[in-house]
């Protein structure tokens, strides 16, 4: 508890350690799991900041390898360098991602109660469109497996959000089956095509409908890099410009898709969450869509029965960024019952002052709001009981 809020963290990472794939997978797997190289170069520290123009004096950042091949698209050099010299100067934080106690710990100094954990290395391997069907479940019921024994520490504390890989429609049910049997109200899907299948998509209808069933709360949830066709990949190298792409470009993509495609329509107590994009877009977009419907409804109102805006009011929800322009303006056109509040700890692109950031909103947003979106909403979204 902070300030006499009560805080549930709806969006927080752990860092999957490498040996985890080799230690979690069936057997017939192992040997063909992720593992790290360290990249060499014959040029001189000295050189290389010369040629640069930034810090290059230490040796790059181990790459995580899968098959031969980096798991993500190669950064540029100089991108590379930037990301080494940070994840260095955050190496702590990186560490308590990979740990429950120092997971607790980092918690405790924040306020932060209860935590809805999301993965991070496994969503790269998840974007991996060319991974065989077998193998990718694979390493999503492996990743289950690891965050199971992760949360045990502090099951009360710490909630596990299972990873669904929908390489494989038929496994992506079965192992939202075992997300099920583990206690878990949430489970995270990646928001670009898979084998040219949208989320909308006939395949995907059986695990639509057992998400909804299950009260199982299916968070979106992004990453840049990937080997899978993402928005802005097609045009940019830097992790810059693919992050500002991917997760806001991505996040307009995926509701449009859940929406058009009458994801929403056929299953209207199904929650979705649309995670670290921010919550600007959203009057925007639903505006974009109620305008375009009003004239072009008899296009879709066999499965689009009503105003976009109104599915996303009833059953969707998205993560704010306490530093984002114009919140009392999205609160004004959405309302404050679908907003939430995610740290994206322990992520180089994430700051340590992100808690009392959010806690300052209480200046411009009234404190019924602040205790809605730091608990109320998320607790809500996650099917948590008091």
């Amino acid at each position: 508890m902070r300030d006499d809020h009560r805080i549930l963290d709806a969006d927080r990472h752990v860092i999957e350690p490498v040996e985890m794939w080799e230690e979690y997978i069936e057997p017939e797997f192992r040997g063909r799991t992720p593992y790290l190289a360290q990249s060499v170069s014959a040029e001189p520290p000295e050189a290389r900041t010369a040629r640069l123009g930034v810090k290059a004096l230490l040796p790059p950042a181990p790459v995580m390898m899968l098959d031969g091949q980096t798991v993500c698209h190669e950064l540029d050099e100089r991108t590379q360098v930037e990301l080494t010299w940070l994840a260095t100067e955050r190496l702590g934080l990186l560490a308590m991602g990979a740990n429950a106690e120092a997971q607790l710990a980092a918690m405790d100094a924040s306020g932060i109660d209860v935590a809805c954990l999301y993965p991070s290395f496994a969503m790269h391997l998840m974007g991996i469109e060319s991974l065989e069907l077998a193998r990718a479940s694979a390493f999503a019921r492996a990743y289950n497996r690891w965050l199971q024994d992760y949360c045990a520490t502090a099951p009360a504390r710490l909630r596990g959000v299972g990873l669904i890989a929908l390489h494989d429609p038929a496994q992506a049910l079965a192992e939202l089956g075992r997300i099920v049997d583990r206690g878990w109200t949430a489970a995270v899907v990646r928001p670009t095509p898979h084998q040219q299948r949208t989320l909308a998509d006939p395949a995907y209808e059986p695990f639509w409908t057992a998400c909804e069933a299950a009260s199982v709360a299916v968070g979106i949830h992004d990453v840049p890099h990937t080997r899978s066709p993402t928005a802005g990949a097609d045009r940019f190298r830097s992790h810059f410009a693919r992050s500002v792409s991917c997760h806001s470009l991505e996040m307009m993509m995926a509701l449009l898709s859940l929406i058009d495609g009458g994801v929403l329509e056929h299953h209207p107590a199904l929650r979705v969450g649309f995670f670290e994009a921010g919550c600007g877009w959203v009057p925007y977009w639903l505006w974009r869509m109620d305008e375009l419907y009003a004239r072009m409804a008899g296009e879709v109102s066999e499965h689009v029965r009503r105003a976009p805006s109104e599915y996303f009011r009833r059953q969707c929800f998205v993560t704010l960024e306490p530093g984002e322009p114009g919140l009392t303006e999205v609160v004004r056109c959405i309302g404050d019952d679908n907003l939430l509040f995610g740290t994206d700890f322990p992520h180089l692109d994430q700051h340590t002052m992100v808690v009392e950031e959010v806690l300052a909103l209480r200046a411009s947003l009234p404190e019924t709001t602040l205790r809605k979106v730091l608990w109320d909403n998320p607790a809500r979204f996650y099917g948590l009981r008091e």
